[in-house]
């Protein structure tokens, strides 16, 4: 059975304190809780300070471009499918340039989980506004405070049709690594948004703002409407699985088997794979 030595992988750059350490913490914990060895697992990245968890992380794993981690990620599971499939991003990546493959990650809901480092900011370039920055945040690129309103990925997921939509602390690891083994095991798309603290450029959304300001949501909603009015109300700051649904992934609705390579023995399924090249003649 796999350990936190087994997916440990190269030596970590980021800043002392940094949230990004308990998201990957837990991303490995999670792992581990639910049976996966690193060889059964593919992490997909974007680019940013996040985005170095395909390489910390000893699994198979791909650092794409800026915002492109969904698409890249959706392609391993559709050639692949008996690999668990995370991808893996911030903010600024996931919410900025990469919003719009959000949005059709979500209503597509592939068998795989999006895990989206949230800080508030654009950290690797040294603290500029992000599209989650509060309204009136100032950075350097908001010296008279922010004019924009942040992106709601909450709802916007619940309202796109999201099967999963889930929200953690990296402050609160015990309850981050429950959040992520529910979205693991979930089959469909799966969001979990984490507040993952910058320690070295957001002086606002801290640790202890969010430890002040978090409710707790004890079990998903009811109802699409309901899960957007509890987010509106509590504007953003809540922790749990906020929206559930069990429904037909994409895979299964295209009505295939594609269950074409073992990921343990790399054997091929001849059968499977004549069926499936006959599709595309």
């Amino acid at each position: 059975m796999a350990t936190l030595k087994d997916y440990r992988g190269d030596l970590s750059t980021w800043c002392p304190g940094c949230g990004h350490f308990s998201v990957m913490a837990g991303i490995q914990k999670a792992l581990i809780n639910l049976g996966y060895e690193p060889h059964e697992v593919a992490i997909i990245t974007g680019i940013g300070c996040s985005s170095k968890l395909s390489e910390y992380t000893r699994t198979y794993g791909f650092h794409t471009i800026h915002g492109r981690s969904l698409p890249v990620a959706q392609g391993v599971k559709m050639a692949n499918p008996n690999l668990k499939v995370i991808a893996a991003g911030g903010d600024g990546d996931g919410y900025g340039i990469g919003l719009g493959h959000f949005v059709h990650a979500v209503r597509r809901n592939i068998d795989m989980t999006y895990v989206a480092m949230d800080n508030n900011i654009y950290g690797l370039t040294k603290g500029q506004t992000s599209p989650r920055s509060a309204h009136n945040f100032v950075t350097k690129t908001t010296l008279k405070g922010n004019k924009e309103y942040p992106v709601d990925p909450l709802s916007t997921a619940i309202a796109n049709g999201g099967t999963f939509v889930a929200q953690a602390f990296s402050g609160d690891i015990k309850t981050m690594t429950e959040i992520l083994e529910k979205a693991l095991q979930h089959k469909g798309f799966a969001l979990v948004n984490i507040f993952s603290p910058c320690v070295t450029y957001n002086k606002v959304n801290t640790y202890d703002y969010y430890k002040d300001n978090l409710v707790n949501i004890d079990a998903p909603l009811a109802t699409r409407e309901e899960a957007i009015k509890v987010v509106k109300e509590h504007d953003g700051l809540v922790q749990g699985v906020i929206y559930q649904e069990e429904r037909d992934d994409f895979q299964t609705k295209l009505g295939i088997d594609w269950k074409i390579l073992d990921v343990k023995t790399g054997e091929m399924d001849e059968a499977l794979l004549r069926q499936t090249e006959a599709m595309f003649k």
